[in-house]
């Protein structure tokens, strides 16, 4: 009874928990709102800001609640720890040198699951899917992400301890920081004053570097040398570099590796037959200067990214695959929900696009695929929602987009971004560069369009525009191509007399027009981009959470339940005891597994063999081989399977072909305790 009214209040918090985090999403949308008015009045932004600090004190206090109602629930972070970096899954890098915040190295274990996990991603995706792999260069010349907006997009300012080691800090938080503590230490300060410094605090990400100096010298804000910080100066979350020994060309690592598929759009095309849609593909490092690197894997200045770039005709952005995931059921927490119930829905692909709430086939099938990919490594899928972006997160260009959220010990944390790009990204290297960034459709029947037929003036266009006629022409004869693409330049040459191409200010003396119809065979376009993004670390960290647990009957004893496909090692082969044909036995079968390609673990310690099994344990090998005193009789083994703990015996001959097996797919643990005769053995 005591349990059934733990699960039911459990249950009535879960539903208080939704609502609030609804009216917080709804909250923080509106605060983001207030803050991109600039004719908004602060003290309505600070009403806005409060309100929501206190929505989030609401829903800390329920969800302390809620775990109360069920410890058994609540996740040992400290246990977890101690183990990954016992059993060298993940490091500090540099670790006797002090370290360094945010970078890890991946010791033996998480290296061969990571190994693992992209080998199944990329059959999963590039082989299935047919996508065209690249491996381009993690140094990207400045003039590339200039254009693609990350040069002015990934700015904050800084400020640094004139003293000492010269430590930067972020200038706004610093100011933050400040007037809280000075709040929180002045509990009778007056309302008036009170609400002044929180005007300051709200305005803080907002000031220009000499308006943030005079704030921190104002407020008293001193480095840890006990002197004032030097003046604010901007910083960019890139790393930046010189690329040769002139040092002349700037250069940054890449923040991430959609660009150089971006640009390398004609070749892939070329490489495809041109045929429409297709691809692109890239799995590899990224790099960002993170301010306060922090949560382990999940925030860090190097990580490893896989990106895939599906190229589609906007008009049409169906899937010819859709079909085969369309009853595949997904958990999506879309923008009205978001801000309405709180309560994720649970339904199919094919009502989740045919209703409107994801807007097309092709971010709809990747969704699928992603799920699917999440549910083949072993991810907890009670763990997994989609979370759409609100309106005032979405970007100008974008169409819609769907976070994969895994939730682990620090919450809810996206880890694959969906995006619909549309034609953003190939049309802004497309003008920058002066490159046609185009696919062609080829019509089964001609088709009448309305273009613009074009007179130009030449010299007049030679004596405005001299060397770069002939570039103002092209780009005028480009958007006469297609009448609704000039008929807004043909307007305000009517209007204004003027207007403005590519930066080169037209006249309505250089040109003249006419509105006309031609048959045509084929229609060029610029292709939308859909967008998986993987964050492969951050899927890294939620697998080894969503794996790990420790043994009922023993809560010290810990287990890494991965699946066989993903698991460091496939197999540990043990003998029970040191003798000389015990261990021949051993190493025979080790090398038929590794034959087999199945990575393997010998432990031919003289530590007891429930403490040999509990190490296999702790690193997630799925299954051990044991050679005993019988096999030297009759040629079996026994075959234990890691969750279960059940053990089988089988001839040793048909080890490798068992196990490799497993990994595969092909072969379950029902399927192998029906075929041969479950053994007991004792662990102690």
């Amino acid at each position: 009874m005591a349990s059934s009214n733990a699960t039911e209040g459990s249950a009535a918090l879960q539903d208080e928990l939704d609502a609030l985090n609804a009216k917080i999403t709804k909250q923080g949308s509106r605060v983001r709102e207030l803050k991109k008015a600039s004719s908004t009045n602060v003290d309505e932004i600070s009403s806005a800001v409060n309100a929501l600090k206190l929505l989030k004190l609401d829903a800390e206090s329920l969800r302390v609640k809620k775990e109360a109602l069920d410890p058994t629930a609540q996740f040992n972070r400290k246990v977890f720890d101690e183990m990954i970096l016992r059993k060298m899954f993940i490091v500090p890098s540099f670790e006797i040198h002090g370290g360094v915040k945010g970078l890890f190295d991946l010791g033996p274990p998480a290296c061969a699951v990571k190994a693992s996990m992209v080998d199944v991603w990329r059959k999963h995706f590039v082989l299935a899917e047919s996508m065209l792999e690249m491996e381009c260069t993690c140094l990207t010349p400045e003039v590339v992400l200039k254009t693609s907006g990350h040069v002015d997009r990934f700015t904050d300012l800084m400020v640094k301890d004139p003293e000492g080691d010269r430590e930067c800090f972020r200038a706004d938080k610093l100011l933050e920081d400040a007037i809280e503590e000075l709040i929180e230490a002045n509990p009778d300060m007056p309302t008036s004053e009170k609400e002044e410094h929180m005007r300051v605090q709200i305005q803080a990400d907002a000031f220009s570097p000499a308006e943030l100096d005079e704030q921190l010298l104002k407020y008293g804000c001193k480095a840890p040398s006990g002197q004032p910080y030097g003046p604010s100066f901007p910083f960019n979350l890139m790393f930046k570099t010189s690329i040769g020994p002139e040092g002349t060309a700037v250069g940054f690592l890449r923040p991430e590796t959609a660009q150089g598929l971006f640009v390398n759009f004609r070749r892939l095309l070329d490489a495809n037959a041109q045929k429409m849609p297709f691809a692109a593909a890239q799995i590899g490092l990224g790099f960002r200067n993170e301010i306060a690197p922090r949560s382990g894997l999940l925030r860090v200045r190097e990580f490893c990214m896989g990106e895939i770039e599906h190229f589609v005709n906007p008009e049409d952005k169906s899937h010819p695959k859709f079909a085969s995931v369309a009853f595949k059921e997904l958990v999506l927490f879309g923008r009205e929900d978001q801000l309405g119930s709180g309560k994720t829905k649970t339904i199919t692909v094919g009502e989740a696009v045919s209703s409107g709430l994801v807007n097309n086939e092709t971010l709809a099938y990747f969704m699928a695929r992603t799920q699917l990919f999440m549910e083949k490594i072993g991810m907890d899928s009670s763990r997994l929602r989609y979370r759409q972006h609100l309106t005032t997160e979405m970007a100008h260009y974008a169409t819609d987009c769907w976070d994969l959220e895994i939730h682990s010990s620090y919450g809810w944390v996206e880890c694959v971004g969906h995006a619909d790009r549309a034609c953003y990204d190939l049309h802004v290297h497309g003008k920058a560069t002066k490159t046609p960034m185009l696919a062609t459709l080829k019509l089964d029947e001609p088709r009448e369009i309305e273009v613009a037929k074009l007179k130009f003036d030449r010299k007049s266009l030679g004596k405005s525009f001299k060397a770069n006629q002939r570039v103002v022409a092209s780009a005028l004869e480009a958007l006469a191509e297609n009448w609704s693409d000039f008929e807004p330049i043909a307007t305000a040459l009517e209007t204004e007399g003027k207007t403005t191409v590519d930066g080169f200010e037209i006249t309505k003396e250089m040109v003249t027009w006419k509105k006309t119809s031609k048959m045509v065979h084929e229609i060029k376009f610029t292709p939308s981009v859909i967008e998986p993004s993987f964050g492969m670390g951050r899927i890294l960290y939620s697998l080894l959470e969503h794996c790990f647990y420790q043994r009922d009957a023993d809560e010290q004893r810990c287990v890494m339940r991965f699946k066989p496909a993903v698991a460091p090692q496939k197999c540990a082969v043990l003998p029970i005891s040191s003798g000389v044909e015990v261990n021949a036995v051993v190493d025979e079968i080790a090398a038929e597994l590794m034959e087999s390609d199945l990575a393997t673990r010998v432990d031919k310690s003289t530590a007891a063999l429930g403490r040999r099994y509990a190490r296999a344990d702790e690193v997630g090998v799925p299954f051990a081989v044991t050679v005993d005193f019988v096999t030297l009789t009759d040629g079996t083994v026994t075959l234990r399977d890691r969750d279960s703990m059940a053990q089988i015996r089988l001839p040793k001959a048909d080890v490798a072909r068992v196990v490799f097996d497993f990994v595969h797919g092909r072969f379950t643990w029902e399927e192998a305790t029906a075929k041969y005769p479950v053994v007991q053995v004792k662990e102690d």
